[in-house]
């Protein structure tokens, strides 16, 4: 086996109602989700959310976070374009998230590209997000807290590479980590599983990664007191919606309208039987 190849443990068989009865309760209930996000992923985002059956608010004024925050069942912040104006509303929105127990997501875009991005993604760790969703050089650099680890917002680094400083930082911090790549990783700090659902080409549309941070901030929403099932629920669910559209698509251009056709589309038997999750070492 070559080195960081991810060695499966396990298949766990029971993953699929799991998935199903998440994805059918984001349906019914319709969960308020605020985005605070980068111009680049608004509008995936919300059509992911959509297309999901939650609801989404794209709410980045700090003028507005002590009204509306509250009424959100869960808050998903995106640091993809980041400046210094907008860094107290996701600090505000955070706070008073946590204040009101209500479930938050953090994505730490090209976490270490920059210093005042570390140091900005490291001050909204503090802030006890439920869940931090990125690539294998963001969930590195956070780790280490280190500069330099980042190619832009791409990953220089597998998924399989970042498992000891995803489950280093999710034991740190108490909260769920998950790494994006060919298996995704999710862990808590002693569980690690992972979701083998997706297509390739999904990494040729911007915001995807973006729009599943927000997807697993729906599911956590329904189910906060399980944020490691519902983190790989929603991972499972986008790239199930990522094969069904590569079997459509032409292209990066129609895989992400058949993406999200497919992710409105999805159906009961489609899910339990497309669901590849998997219990890791």
């Amino acid at each position: 086996m070559e080195e960081n190849t991810i060695e499966v443990q396990q298949h766990d068989n029971q993953w699929g109602p799991n998935v199903w009865t998440h994805l059918s309760t984001v349906r019914q209930r319709s969960p308020l989700i605020q985005c605070i996000t980068n111009f680049v992923s608004m509008d995936l985002m919300a059509n992911t959310l959509l297309s999901a059956g939650a609801s989404p608010a794209m709410i980045h004024s700090l003028e507005e976070i002590p009204d509306f925050t509250p009424h959100a069942h869960a808050l998903c912040i995106n640091v993809g374009t980041l400046t210094a104006d907008w860094l107290p509303a996701m600090k505000s929105a955070a706070e008073l998230a946590n204040r009101l127990a209500k479930p938050w997501v953090l994505d730490p875009v090209a976490a270490g590209a920059s210093s005042f991005r570390l140091e900005a993604c490291l001050e909204l760790v503090g802030l006890k997000p439920t869940v931090i969703r990125g690539n294998g050089s963001e969930i590195i650099a956070l780790s280490k807290a280190s500069v330099g680890l980042t190619k832009g917002v791409d990953s220089s680094h597998e998924s399989s590479d970042a498992v000891e400083a995803a489950t280093s930082l999710a034991q740190a911090r108490g909260c769920i980590v998950a790494v994006s790549g060919a298996v995704d990783i999710i862990t808590d700090g002693q569980r690690v599983g992972g979701a083998q659902n997706g297509v390739a080409m999904m990494q040729k549309i911007t915001a995807t990664g973006c729009s599943v941070t927000a997807l697993i901030a729906a599911f956590v929403a329904i189910d906060p007191l399980h944020a490691f099932e519902a983190t790989a629920s929603a991972l499972s669910i986008f790239g199930i919606a990522g094969e069904i559209g590569m079997g459509m698509a032409k292209g990066p251009a129609s895989l992400r309208m058949h993406l999200i056709d497919s992710l409105y589309g999805l159906d009961q038997a489609t899910v339990l039987h497309r669901v590849n999750i998997i219990s890791l070492p």
